[in-house]
């Protein structure tokens, strides 16, 4: 009898082919978003879930739900699963890393322009038949040739962002919690500076770094209040008022209110953004900002990196569930502890 898996989001039908040659499979093709209870209930039985990042998975979940053995990100992000938990459980905990660092870095270049030649706000003035001709200082906006990049951030992503921004003759500083080895930084001419003086001498502040506890501002977080910020009020001062922030990191690292002020008074010049707190409930001060260039956190929304994520959760799930090893295993440690 084949072990029940469920797969929580819709995803393609390749991937719920391959999953049918090892599982009895329950997929929620119509893509509804499932209420807590909801949840739990639908992964009653189930061994494993192919999961995304709507999806939160706690203690509270795991211990409703015994049958489960591993649960599999369909993102590289996984701040919606609690690995302590999981790993006190014995549930293996998978993402899907790799698999979408180029395309979120064209992405993040085409934000980058967008947001600096003003792009989106040009389009709105030719759609509502306000342009009339061309002028001397019509809708001036940042050169991105040979401006300088302070990367916070400088993983996978991070070095993608970089390569492309040095065809761009673009200078590259970044900040990190450590120091890239040096061939890291050789091809990019990158450069380690620390987290004020990036800000300070950046052109385009972007963020690219992991969210976590320490990288989100003071405020309430699944009831857990966190004081230290990375970017707020204070940090936006810091900028150049000409500079730029591109945000393609987590909602949250950024303090939106603070940033909405920043972007009224002309603290800095313009924002990019790909992500948001609390989203999709985005905070509605940024709708009437024209500085601020908005997307719905679509940056690996390629149809081939989307198949990519898809099925490598489909083979990190078939691999838990089948005695191999997760390729992509976030919680080594849960094996010690594995249910039975």
């Amino acid at each position: 009898m084949k072990q029940k898996i469920v797969v929580t989001r819709e995803v393609f039908d390749e991937t719920l082919e391959y999953l049918g040659r090892h599982f009895e499979v329950v997929a929620n093709q119509e893509d509804r978003r499932h209420s807590r209870d909801e949840l739990i209930a639908l992964l009653q039985g189930a061994a494993g879930a192919q999961t995304s990042g709507t999806d939160r998975i706690d203690g509270e979940l795991l211990d409703r739900c015994p049958g489960l053995r591993a649960v599999c990100n369909t993102a590289v992000g996984y701040n919606n699963i609690d690995l302590d938990a999981c790993t006190a459980r014995g549930v293996m905990a998978t993402n899907t890393p790799g698999v979408l660092d180029d395309s979120v870095a064209d992405y993040t270049m085409g934000l980058v322009i967008a947001t600096c030649r003003r792009i989106g706000e040009g389009e709105r003035y030719l759609r509502a038949g306000q342009w009339t001709g061309t002028y001397l200082k019509q809708t001036l906006g940042q050169d991105v040739h040979g401006a300088t990049l302070g990367l916070f951030g400088f993983g996978r992503i991070g070095q993608a962002i970089a390569k492309r921004a040095r065809g761009f003759d673009m200078n590259i500083l970044y900040h990190s919690r450590s120091r890239a080895a040096a061939e890291a930084e050789r091809p990019f001419d990158a450069r380690y500076v620390s987290k004020e003086a990036l800000l300070r001498e950046a052109d385009i502040v972007l963020l690219i770094l992991p969210y976590t506890p320490e990288t989100h501002h003071y405020g309430c977080v699944e009831e857990i209040a966190y004081r230290k910020g990375y970017i707020g009020a204070k940090e936006l001062c810091m900028m150049k008022r000409s500079a730029v922030l591109i945000n393609m990191a987590r909602g949250g690292i950024v303090d939106d209110a603070a940033l909405i002020e920043a972007l009224k008074k002309k603290t800095i010049w313009a924002a990019g953004l790909d992500v948001f707190e609390n989203e999709p409930r985005l905070n509605p001060g940024f709708l009437a900002l024209e500085n601020a260039v908005l997307s719905p956190h679509i940056a690996s929304a390629s149809e081939p990196t989307r198949k990519a994520m898809a099925m490598t959760a489909a083979k990190n799930l078939v691999a838990a569930l089948t005695g191999g090893a997760p390729p992509n295993l976030l919680n080594p440690a849960c094996r010690e502890r594995a249910r039975a």
